[in-house]
């Protein structure tokens, strides 16, 4: 593959996203000096979701796909954006995610100009709803190993863009794994087939908390029961000990960012005082 050659294949997934799904499509139109293509997959939304992806078809240029149809979740819809897409990089943004900055794909890109090199993945930052500017967790990819997998412990999953051609060789996403799909398909990827990655340790993409899987208890049950379910298909040995470790990291992940944040607007105030 030739330098500046690379195509990228963007994957948005929404139900009745109208709220949120205009910031993500603006993030992905912003994006500059990569060659890319939008893929929205709707699932038949009924308040405003695809009147909002059709006033914005223009902008597009010819680089927008859309289709709204009744899907079996997430993940069948992220499948359906794959057998769609035409690049030779795919990712997946959801219509709560969003990239922080105009070159975020550019260098979530420029590793693959390495043909050796499957997938990249980067770090991650939370926010809410209400407040898009300020941070609550930051999500590093930093310590990630496969063998922290075991764990539960997977890159951030909205960083992760991979190689079409490799999607097909390993298989798409499993859609009777209700939340932790993501999980089982990078445990293939990464685990059992030792695709070659590359870590960028920055913060690329921003996603709003209250998606699928960050929603309560209930959630982080269903979680637990398709890791171990995931671990145990692919004879990687864990328990729910073990799963739970990434509990505690999760929480220092929270605490860190609180204190990096406090420092940050010490330093800011002293500086106004000045």
């Amino acid at each position: 593959m030739k330098k500046g050659s690379i195509k990228v294949s963007i994957i948005t997934v929404t139900y009745n996203s109208v709220q949120t799904l205009g910031d993500t499509i603006e993030s992905v139109l912003s994006q500059k000096g990569v060659d890319w293509e939008h893929i929205i997959i709707d699932g038949a939304s009924t308040d405003g979701t695809v009147d909002l992806i059709k006033s914005y078809d223009e902008k597009y240029l010819g680089k927008l796909k859309w289709i709204s149809s009744q899907d079996r979740g997430i993940y069948d819809a992220i499948n359906k954006g794959i057998e769609l897409a035409e690049g030779d990089v795919v990712g997946v943004l959801n219509s709560d995610d969003f990239y922080k900055y105009e070159w975020s794909l550019s260098r979530l890109v420029e590793p693959f100009q390495d043909e050796s090199i499957g997938a990249v993945y980067a770090d991650l930052e939370y926010v809410l709803p209400q407040d898009l500017n300020r941070c609550i967790r930051y999500y590093s990819s930093a310590i990630f190993r496969p063998s922290l997998m075991r764990l539960g412990f997977i890159p951030a999953h909205p960083t992760f863009y991979m190689r079409r051609d490799l999607i097909k060789q390993i298989g798409m996403y499993r859609i009777e794994y209700r939340i932790a799909a993501d999980f089982e398909f990078l445990l293939r990827a990464l685990y059992v087939h030792r695709i070659k990655t590359c870590y960028i340790p920055e913060s690329l993409i921003t996603m709003r908390v209250g998606g699928i899987s960050t929603r309560g208890m209930e959630s982080h049950r269903v979680i637990m029961k398709e890791h171990l379910k995931a671990c145990k298909e692919h004879g990687v040995y864990t328990n729910v000990v073990i799963l739970s470790l990434r509990y505690v990291y999760k929480v220092y992940e929270v605490l860190y960012t609180r204190l990096r944040l406090k420092k940050k607007s010490k330093n800011i105030n002293g500086i106004n005082r000045q």
